[in-house]
């Protein structure tokens, strides 16, 4: 990366311009084949601002996670093991089952914790770093101690 402390952000930047690009330009495509009405309600646009503000700070925050010197098995292990947990926690609480919890079922449940078990495990027992294999950077070290 040409600018290792800003690179990412600037990179982050870009991403935000194409998911501007396509999601305007594609749902307007989409609307226009479908004939459209071009009503949006209020509750719809909320939910989809909320939703598209959320998960634009969380895309932020993996990039401050990695400019923290975190590792990328570990930050996206608990992005991708976590954002189950969180989408069923929300389901829930936002549409709650008739019954409450008694009305779930135990796959649900393991799955949930499947879910967490894995995220601790890959963070907990992630593989070491790469062993340093560059035959030409080692070369020119060697030829360097010789003189």
């Amino acid at each position: 990366m040409a600018d290792p402390v800003n690179g990412r952000y600037k990179a982050f930047f870009y991403v935000g311009v194409a998911y501007v690009v396509i999601a305007i330009i594609g749902s307007v495509i989409m609307l226009m084949i479908n004939g459209s009405n071009w009503s949006f309600p209020m509750k719809g646009i909320t939910w989809s601002v909320i939703a598209g503000v959320v998960g634009a700070i969380g895309a932020f925050c993996v990039l401050l996670a990695f400019g923290a010197k975190g590792s990328p098995i570990v930050v996206m292990s608990i992005i991708f093991a976590g954002a189950p947990i969180v989408n069923a926690m929300t389901a829930y609480l936002t549409h709650p089952p008739p019954g409450g919890l008694s009305n779930f079922r135990w796959q649900f449940i393991v799955g949930i914790l499947l879910a967490a078990i894995g995220g601790c495990l890959v963070t907990l027992y992630k593989p070491g770093p790469a062993a340093n294999v560059n035959p030409q950077v080692s070369n020119v070290t060697s030829m360097e101690d010789k003189k």
